[in-house]
Parts: structure tokens; sequence; C-alpha cells
């Protein structure tokens, strides 16, 4: 029987790795350089953090099941509750604002396609504490420059949830959710269909469709001229005016709903070209979730990078990390190990662990691209000293091991 990896999940090679571990070390560097903390939650979860933040109509898409004490655990399919659920849990009373990033694997049952998997890497950040527009404007200009250190730019589109949720306040709560849905979907006929179902004012339904619609540097005007001069305007006015001061190139789009309840105010997502229908790379807004946790209400901002499609389309081509050979002999074992050992403080060091002869520890060398070998033979280690051979021009010269390491690290 041969056993195969479970579908929608991958292997990462060295080759690949070098590469994904090369992106994310550029996104943590940002990240703590603009001031956020890295943490880190559970792998998984009990199943009521995702639905009460989702619904149960998440259970179709998550990996759930009953621990040996029958509880129900789910797998992770986001990292946003899990925060904020830690944020409740242990940090309430902790001076505000708290300031976080963090980069781990999710899992969600779904069909597998391009850009997609069952399990999948997030890297997000959020804030916690403050509901002002900088803190949103801050968020949002630290997505743009995470990308940019990844060579990524995209599209930047910015909304604003409380302007459409003003249209909406004389709908049930249970209602707006689904139209949200529907808006986020881009679903015209599906929502068109729900509002003759709900028989919802035609008044305040042609204003819906005419909201959603406007893009552009005069959205801002025509939707006050909709709903109102309301207080999410003069806080979506503000956010934009701060995305300016970043030096930010942005389009409103009252369009965006993100599809979720939890989102309250500021929603923005940012797409690339290269990825097919699954174009969105980052997608995040203002939500208040801790009440639901049990917590006080708490105002939060955070998004998250899908870190798999950020692979598919970011150049990179990071130096390969230098590596050297040990080559030794039967008589000279024991002693290649120690040389070995010393190596390693400073380059990465193989040696040969198959009984190889001195003939194919050089080709093994080769077969792996080393920079150099180090041959540690008797007469060598008579004079003290060790053959170092560069394997591109074929030079070999007899050094101290303090002479090869600082040849090879040149």
């Amino acid at each position: 029987m041969e056993l195969q990896k479970p579908r929608g999940t991958r292997d990462f090679l060295p080759e690949e790795m070098i590469k994904r571990r090369y992106i994310e070390n550029k996104l943590r560097k940002v990240a703590t350089h603009w001031g956020y903390g890295e943490i880190k939650t559970p792998t998984f979860e009990h199943i009521e953090l995702f639905t009460l933040k989702s619904g149960e109509g998440i259970l179709g898409e998550i990996y759930n099941f009953k621990d040996k004490g029958d509880r129900e655990i789910a797998l992770r399919p986001e990292l946003t509750a899990p925060v904020v659920r830690m944020y409740v849990e242990e940090l309430q009373r902790s001076p505000k604002p708290l300031k976080f990033f963090y980069f781990d694997n999710c899992f969600r049952y779904e069909r597998p396609q391009k850009g997609r998997f069952r399990e999948f890497f997030q890297f997000g950040v959020e804030i916690i504490g403050s509901a002002r527009p900088e803190s949103d404007a801050e968020v949002i200009a630290l997505a743009v420059e995470m990308l940019k250190s990844a060579g990524v730019s995209g599209d930047l589109h910015v909304g604003n949830l409380g302007i459409v949720r003003a249209l909406l306040k004389d709908i049930g709560p249970e209602h707006q959710g689904k139209i949200m849905r529907l808006v986020d979907k881009k679903d015209d006929l599906g929502l068109e269909k729900f509002l003759d179902e709900i028989n919802a004012p035609d008044d305040m339904r042609g204003k819906l469709f005419r909201l959603i619609g406007l893009h552009g540097e005069n959205a801002v005007h025509e939707a006050r001229e909709l709903v109102g001069d309301i207080d999410a305007i003069s806080q979506f006015k503000a956010l934009l005016d701060l995305l300016d001061v970043y030096g930010l190139e942005y389009q409103v789009d009252l369009g965006i709903a993100r599809g979720l309840d939890y989102y309250t105010g500021m929603v923005f997502e940012i797409y690339c070209e290269g990825l097919g229908a699954q174009n969105q790379v980052c997608g995040g807004g203002s939500y208040r979730l801790a009440a639901l946790f049990g917590g006080e209400d708490t105002p939060s901002t955070g998004y998250g990078i899908g870190f798999d499609r950020i692979m598919e389309i970011c150049e990179v081509n990071p130096q390969q990390p230098k590596r050297i050979v040990v080559v030794s002999f039967e008589d000279t074992r024991k002693e290649a190990i120690i040389i070995a050992n010393k190596l390693r403080e400073h380059v990465s060091t193989y040696i040969d662990v198959m009984g190889r002869k001195f003939k194919d520890q050089i080709s093994y060398a080769n077969t792996i691209g080393a920079s150099h070998v180090v041959i540690v033979g008797k007469n060598e280690l008579d004079a003290g000293k060790v053959a170092l051979k560069d394997m591109k021009t074929g030079e070999q010269v007899l050094v101290t091991v303090e002479e090869a390491v600082e040849r090879v690290k040149s």
C-alpha cells in the first residue's frame, strides 16, 4: 500500500522552504519594526469559538471531532477568533492598544483549487482597543508595506460597512447578515430576490444598489447624499485623509462587505493579478468580537494575508546558503567529526554518514552544490592543517581550520 498526503495538503521541500522562510521573515521584520509583537494560539479550539462568530453554517467547512473527553474540538479555520479569545482570557486589563502579529497554518474542508488548500497559511495582524481612524489607517498601511516587502503590489479597495448598515437600520439583524453576504458575493440577482422576499421598501432598495455600486473619488460625497451626514461618513472621510498622508494609492469601494457579521466599520481588500478568480491576497477591517466571547465590548482592527497566494506570485530568488562538505578517510573519521563541528559554527557543513569512499564523497559534494570541500587526511592532520578545495575553480590549498573558515566565509 502506497501512502499519499491527504487531499488539499502539500509537502514543502528544502528549496521551497528557503523561499517561504525568506518571505515569512520579510513580513515578520516589517511587523516588528511597526511595533507589533508575535503571538501564537493553539492549533485546535473548542468548536463554539467558531460557531459563535460565524454561525452553525461553518460546520460544513471545518475539520471538527470529539476528543477522548467527548468535547467538540475544531482545527482552527482562521486566526482572528483565537486571538480575540486569548485577549478576553488573558489580556483584557492590559494597557491599550495591543498590537499583535501571527503566522500559522489553518484548516478548512473545501474543494481544493488554485490558490486554495485544505491546510493553508495565514499571516495576520490585529490592533485591539482603538476605534479611531488612526488605527484603521495604520493597519491598512502596514498591510501594503508587508506586501511591498515581499515584492508584491496590488489594488487596494477600501469601504465602510457602517455606511451600508445605516441604510439597513430598519431591517432585522438576521436579514442584514444575509444582505451583507449577498453583497460580498456580488450576487445582484440573489440580492434582488431576497429583498423581494422580505418586502424591502423600494426607496431603500434603490439606495442600496446605488450605494454598493459607488467607486472612486466622488463615492463619499454621493454616499452622503444617500444616507445623510452620519458619523460613519465622517469616520470614513478621516480615514481616507490619513491614507493620503501615508501616500497610499487606493480605490473607494462601498461594495466590499467581507460577508461576516462581526465587521462594524472600515473594511479593505487587496487584489493581485496572476491568481485567476482567487485574486484577493489580503483582507480585513474593524470589528467587535470580544463581547461575543464573554469579554467587554472592545473595538479591534485587523487583517489576514493569504501567504500561499503571495508565494504564487512573488518573484523571489533568495541566495542559497553556502554549504561545504568535510571529506575524510577510514582512519580520520573521528577527527573529521570534530573539525565539522567547528565549521558548523560558521557555515552549513555536511559530513559523510554513508561510509562512502573518498571519490564518492567528492561526487556527493558536487551533487549538492557545495562551494568547498575540506579534506581531512592523515598527512594534513599531522601538519595541523586541512586541504581546502574550491569546487568551482578546482584550486586546493593547505590551511588551518581557522583559515578555512575565513576563506569559506569570504
